[in-house]
């Protein structure tokens, strides 16, 4: 027979997929690093986790063992704001990579065209849940936006792709992680639910 009251207290409500934030803590073309996108990022999506597979075949069976993780690309839809910075942020950062009219851009060091920004999904009061740290990603696509005299009542909005070189989730490592042990450039510590970032130094530059 089903319980309803346990099933209750075990869902708590659930999880609401507009309660999120992003964030960028560095974007390469603005001189102070972060960039908040808490208020113009409509949607975006919290990154799948995939493990690639290889077959080894043995006497007639497949053993399936783990292969190497990939990362896919991950979109943002932010709303047009009023004085255009969030697409001219973008738009100056793939420029700064390849320029429109030159070859600008293709000499700059290879570290200095990624940034990083973070994932929040909220509880239903606010509260941080979880935080997806996408360190070293870059911008590949900065989608159209359709002009129409005959659209009203709407707001502009556009989609930015990014390439990801890794993420992580923040409730899957030490609340005392300072990066020695990953990949990553960035420390965090995690106090009553609140992400506290702590600089680190990668690449000879600190963040």
């Amino acid at each position: 027979m089903s319980n309803i009251s346990k099933f209750k207290d075990t869902f708590q409500g659930g999880v609401r997929p507009n309660q999120f934030a992003v964030e960028f803590f560095r974007v390469p073309v603005i001189a102070a690093g972060g960039l908040d996108t808490s208020l113009t990022a409509k949607a975006s999506s919290i990154p799948a986790s995939v493990i690639g597979n290889v077959d080894v075949p043995y006497r007639g069976r497949q053993l399936k063992v783990p292969g190497d993780r990939t990362f896919e690309d991950w979109t943002v839809t932010c709303f047009a704001d009023g004085n255009w910075n969030m697409r001219t942020t973008f738009e100056s950062w793939m420029a700064s990579i390849q320029g429109h009219r030159n070859i600008q851009g293709t000499t700059r060091n290879a570290n200095d065209v990624y940034g990083a920004a973070y994932v929040r999904q909220l509880d239903r009061n606010g509260r941080v849940l979880v935080t997806y740290v996408m360190e070293d990603v870059y911008p590949t696509n900065v989608a159209a936006i359709d002009l129409d005299w005959g659209t009203n009542d709407a707001v502009e909005e556009f989609q930015v792709t990014f390439a990801v070189n890794n993420w992580f989730q923040s409730n899957l490592v030490s609340p005392s992680l300072d990066g020695g042990n990953l990949d990553i450039g960035v420390g965090i510590s995690i106090t009553n639910n609140s992400i506290n970032w702590q600089a680190a130094v990668r690449g000879g530059k600190t963040f």
